[in-house]
């Protein structure tokens, strides 16, 4: 039925599947930024958290009757460590875009995304008709051409932390803008949260940004903090619009209780040991800059010249004992092996890696 659709992808190069990893290769493919997926003492804390109450499934919608002591107890403490006034859990970052952008841009709204936002992002664009724009990636100068064209009766505008695929830092003009023109400014911390600033808290933190009513803050909990989830920071005015108007917060069944309780603790955990943890970071950062990699964040994309290379050479790294990921279109304008140093891999299998990547390169 599709399979004329599928050939074409594998000519293309762009097929994609799952597989189950062998446990042995050293993973420099996944968003666990911290290595917390493998600490199993912070797994045992979320369990001893989920058993001072009586049931640990949600059970139904946040609404209904899903939401849970441990849900609110998260909240608290994310809006609390974040200087937000609000926060509401959501059952993943993609629901969580989705629910922001969906319920936000109203009749005479007007939507500025930029154009290497998420997929999540863009999948709501459909749902708000022609009430939007992409302005170049990371360019305050086309956003503020574009926001003196259009008049709209609210101004939205949608960026990222540190963007997924390149590593970018969002520009801090950005908050500049959204406070001139009086915009909502939606910030996608995804795969900043956790990684940059001096408490590791995103690029609030970086910039040193005190949060305004006007701005919002989206973070998942299935990167830097090793479990699933996501969470929405904002005015209480927005979080209850949100309560009321967005569909996968209204619809969905609430967020797993286990998995609150996991990023719940690990916050903690990052908190309590910030030391260790930036000095982490800034070692592989270090030990990057001698390959020529000049990175903010923990992501590294090397750039490949086509599909077909990124796949050979993902696949030569995985053979030697590396897993990588073979980013291509249409994830990314051209195709690159995207390796994320993470915590938790020694520094000498950092350093071999990248020393057997430039012989492939």
């Amino acid at each position: 039925m599709y399979q004329n659709e599928l050939n074409a992808l594998k000519k293309r190069n762009r097929f994609r599947e799952r597989f189950i990893y062998d446990d042995h290769l050293i993973d420099f493919a996944s968003n666990d930024y911290l290595g917390l997926a493998h600490n199993k003492e912070q797994f045992q804390k979320a369990i001893k958290l989920i058993e001072k109450y009586d049931y640990f499934a949600p059970k139904s919608s946040m609404l209904v009757g899903g939401y849970h002591k441990i849900h609110q107890l998260f909240e608290n403490e994310i809006s609390n460590l974040n200087d937000f006034e609000d926060a509401i859990v959501v059952g993943s970052g993609f629901l969580a875009n989705f629910a922001l952008i969906e319920s936000l841009v109203r009749k005479g709204d007007f939507l500025f995304i930029d154009e290497e936002y998420h997929a999540s992002g863009m999948a709501a664009l459909a749902n708000i008709n022609d009430r939007f724009v992409k302005f170049t990636h990371n360019s305050p100068e086309d956003l503020r051409s574009k926001l003196s064209k259009i008049k709209a009766k609210r101004i939205i505008i949608a960026i990222e932390g540190v963007y997924s695929m390149s590593g970018d830092i969002c520009k801090k003009e950005f908050f500049d803008i959204a406070d001139e023109f009086n915009a909502i400014l939606i910030v996608d911390e995804a795969h900043s949260s956790g990684v940059i600033g001096e408490k590791l808290l995103g690029v609030f933190d970086y910039y040193d940004i005190t949060p305004k009513p006007n701005y919002i803050k989206m973070g998942t909990l299935g990167k830097a903090y090793g479990s699933y989830g996501a969470y929405i920071l904002a005015s209480k005015e927005i979080v209850s619009f949100l309560e009321n108007r967005a569909k996968p917060i209204i619809y969905s069944t609430a967020p797993s209780i286990f998995d609150i309780a996991l990023a719940l603790v690990n916050i903690r955990y990052v908190q309590e040991n910030i030391n260790y943890f930036l000095d982490e970071i800034r070692q592989r950062k270090e030990l990057l800059h001698k390959f020529g990699y000049n990175i903010n964040s923990l992501i590294v994309p090397v750039l490949q010249k086509s599909n077909s290379q990124s796949i050979k050479n993902r696949d030569l790294l995985q053979k030697e004992g590396f897993l990588v990921g073979a980013i291509r279109q249409p994830t990314v304008k051209e195709p690159i092996l995207r390796v994320i140093p993470r915590l938790g891999i020694g520094l000498e299998d950092l350093k071999l890696l990248f020393d057997k990547l430039a012989k492939l390169l």
